[in-house]
């Protein structure tokens, strides 16, 4: 076998990860779902003109699926896994506490629902790598109901509490 030969064998050898047609039809699946996902939840912020909008929030599921598809594919024991899953928790943690701001008084800090928010994609995008798919969808349709609709009730409790003159 020739020295090109050689090269050409080990390049196609380097991507056989992804010949078989179901396990292709897999990756390529959860990763667009959790594209997916993470989009929306980054397009809400963004329409909120937070920060972390749309590029991060898919960015950030895209990269927590494929930190737990990869192992869960390959056949990695639960241990594995769970040490995979607090080292992504831990990792978007700084990523989170770099959008959080505190302001020269005490009570002024922004930036803590933008941080929640990358966390949440986080494990939106771990689910959707483990295959629970379903379970993602809920959780992201969980987080858009929080983040649209639960400040319009507490704008409506506090006008309440607070009539105006």
């Amino acid at each position: 076998m020739s020295s090109w030969q050689t090269i050409q064998a080990t390049v196609l050898n380097e991507f056989s990860d992804l010949i078989e047609v179901e396990y292709t039809t897999r990756v390529s699946v959860r990763l667009l779902l959790a594209a997916i996902l993470g989009g929306l939840l980054g397009y809400e912020r963004e329409t909120h003109g937070k920060a972390a909008g749309l590029r991060t929030h898919m960015l950030v599921a895209i990269g927590s699926a494929l930190f737990v598809l990869v192992p869960e594919l390959s056949g990695a024991e639960h241990d594995a896994m769970s040490r995979v899953i607090q080292g992504v928790i831990a990792g978007i943690g700084f990523l989170g506490a770099g959008t959080i701001l505190k302001g020269h008084r005490e009570t002024e800090v922004q930036g803590l629902t933008t941080a929640a928010g990358i966390w949440l994609t986080a494990a939106i995008g771990i689910t959707v790598g483990l295959g629970q798919e379903a379970t993602a969808v809920l959780g992201t349709l969980l987080a858009l109901f929080v983040l649209n609709f639960v400040p319009h009730v507490i704008d409506r409790l506090q006008a309440r509490k607070n009539p105006p003159p």
